[in-house]
């Protein structure tokens, strides 16, 4: 495997990426995967569903990816990134809030009252049109980015496009606190040799 070291001063794993298509000189029509570090149990399978997705989606700079919410303390964890989408399957905004809120329904789990939409979790994957990531270094930072702390709002800020694939290889959760870093390594441990996919 051929690894890159970048700078350490990237405000995102976004910028850093754009630096490593730089440093080994990928075509701008190229599309690349980054996953998240703190998303250690995801499917292969699911890498390659994101990439057909930009792949079929040339009105878009980025691709992720999202499943079904099941859980309502999922839907209300700031550490559980929530996505809306429109008609096409295309982000209209990210967020740790629980989105969308439901105004007469606030704390509950909603979506079991019927035909009401259903939360989305954001999985850290993105797919990126390498001419789209080189740009994307020299975009101001959206305040919304910094308040969520979310660089994929950069993008929809600036009136980039992202397109969303629901999967059904859905990872565990992330690991975004020492807890979730001990039931990854229960999981590992228990398995060293098999890839784990929750």
């Amino acid at each position: 495997i051929r690894s890159v070291l970048t700078r350490v001063d990237h405000p995102s794993g976004s910028d850093r990426l754009a630096e490593a298509c730089d440093v080994l000189g990928l075509a701008d029509d190229e599309i690349v995967v980054n996953v998240q570090g703190d998303e250690p149990l995801i499917d292969p399978v699911l890498i390659d569903e994101v990439a057909s997705r930009l792949q079929g989606r040339p009105d878009c700079a980025m691709a992720t990816a999202a499943h079904v919410i099941d859980e309502l303390a999922d839907f209300l964890n700031p550490n559980v990134v929530k996505v809306v989408l429109d008609a096409q399957q295309t982000a209209l905004y990210f967020s740790r809030a629980p989105i969308p809120a439901a105004r007469d329904f606030a704390g509950q789990a909603w979506w079991e009252r019927g035909s009401l939409p259903r939360p989305l979790r954001h999985v850290g994957i993105y797919a990126y049109r390498v001419g789209f990531l080189r740009r994307f270094p020299q975009l101001l930072q959206a305040p919304m980015e910094q308040l969520e702390s979310l660089e994929q709002l950069r993008a929809l800020w600036h009136g980039y496009r992202i397109a969303v694939h629901i999967t059904e290889h859905a990872p565990g959760a992330g690991v975004d606190t020492p807890e979730d870093l001990e039931r990854v390594r229960r999981l590992t441990a228990e398995k060293p040799n098999t890839p784990v996919h929750l």
